[in-house]
C-alpha cells in the first residue's frame, strides 16, 4: 500500500531531525564490571539470558543462524545492532542517512557510511548478511533499493529486513490512527502477500516470515485515538511513547502478543530472504 503525495528526497531530511526516535537510540554495549561476580550474580544472568534467549524471543531482530562473516545494516542508527553483531564475530558495516546518528556509531568503532539507499555506489564488497530493521518502509524507491542490495549479496548469503505490518488486524481496528502509518515518513506499507511480491520482483525469494511478538503498536494507536486535551490528554502522550519507552510492560504483555503472533495478527513482521 502506498501513500501519496510523498516528499522528495531532497526534503525528507526534514521529517528525520536529531531528535528522530532510531538517531537518538543508546548505542549500547555492556558496562565494565570490576572484579569477579559473585556465585548469585553469575546465575542470575544465567537466568537473565535464558529468559531473553529462549522464553522472550520478540522476533525483532531475528537473523538466520550463520557463521559470522560479513554484514552489512542500512539504517544502522547510532550502531546499536552493529556493536551486537560485532560482538558474536561478525565483520560489520553500517550505512546510514543521518550524519549525527552515523557519528554516534562511529565513536563506538563501528564503519558507518552516510547517504540513501538508493544512491549509494557499490561497495566494492560482497556481504553474507544484509539487514534493514524497520527502513524498507521509509524507502523512496523499495524496488531499487531492494534490486541494488541484490548485487551487494555473496552466493548463499540472506537478506533480513523488518516492516510494518498493514495486513494485521490492529491496522484494521485503527485505520487513520494505526501507530505504524507514521506519515510521512513510511511511504509504503506491506502485508506479507505484497512483501512476497515486492521480493519476487525484486529477484528475491522469501524463506520465512515472523510475526513479531509485540503489541506496542496497538498501544500507541491506542494513544492516537485518546483526546490531546483534558484527563485523557497526559496517558494518550505516554501510550504514544510506549514503543520507545515500554520498559517492562513488554514483557508482560508478551503472551497475549505471542497469542497474536501465532495467527499472524501482529502489526510488524520480519522477513527472511534469499
Amino acid at each position: 500500500m502506498r501513500t501519496d503525495p510523498r516528499p522528495t528526497r531532497e526534503s525528507i531530511g526534514y521529517y528525520y531531525p536529531d531528535t528522530y526516535g532510531p538517531h537518538r537510540k543508546p548505542a549500547g554495549g555492556n558496562p565494565v564490571i570490576s572484579g569477579s561476580p559473585s556465585r548469585r550474580s553469575r546465575l542470575a544472568g544465567r537466568i537473565a539470558r535464558f529468559l531473553y534467549r529462549d522464553v522472550f524471543v520478540f522476533h525483532t531482530e531475528t537473523v538466520p543462524p550463520l557463521a559470522p562473516g560479513r554484514m552489512l545494516e542500512v539504517g544502522c542508527g547510532t550502531g546499536a545492532f552493529l556493536r551486537k553483531m560485532a560482538a558474536e564475530g561478525w565483520d560489520v558495516e553500517g550505512l546510514e542517512f543521518s550524519e549525527r546518528a552515523a557519528e554516534t556509531a562511529r565513536s563506538f568503532g563501528c564503519a558507518v557510511r552516510t547517504g540513501s539507499l538508493e544512491d549509494f555506489p557499490d561497495p566494492g564488497r560482497k556481504y553474507d548478511l544484509i539487514v534493514l530493521w524497520m527502513v524498507l518502509e521509509h524507502l523512496h524507491d523499495p524496488v531499487l533499493g531492494l534490486r541494488q542490495l541484490r548485487r551487494w549479496l555473496s552466493p548463499g548469503g540472506w537478506l533480513v529486513f523488518s516492516v510494518p505490518n498493514a495486513g494485521s488486524l490492529e491496522f484494521r481496528l485503527f485505520r487513520e490512527h494505526w501507530y505504524a502509518l507514521q506519515l510521512p515518513t513510511h511511504l509504503y506499507h506491506f502485508s506479507p502477500g505484497t512483501a512476497k511480491l515486492l521480493l519476487e520482483r525484486c529477484g528475491w525469494k522469501a524463506e520465512r516470515i515472523f510475526h513479531q511478538r509485540t503489541v506496542s503498536n496497538i498501544a500507541a494507536s491506542l494513544g492516537y485515538l485518546l483526546p490531546d486535551q483534558g484527563p485523557a490528554g497526559e496517558l494518550a502522550r505516554v501510550l504514544r511513547l510506549f514503543p520507545e519507552r515500554g520498559g517492562w510492560v513488554p514483557y508482560v504483555l508478551f503472551p497475549l502478543a505471542y497469542l497474536l503472533s501465532v495467527f499472524g495478527q501482529t502489526g510488524r513482521m520480519t522477513v527472511w530472504a534469499r
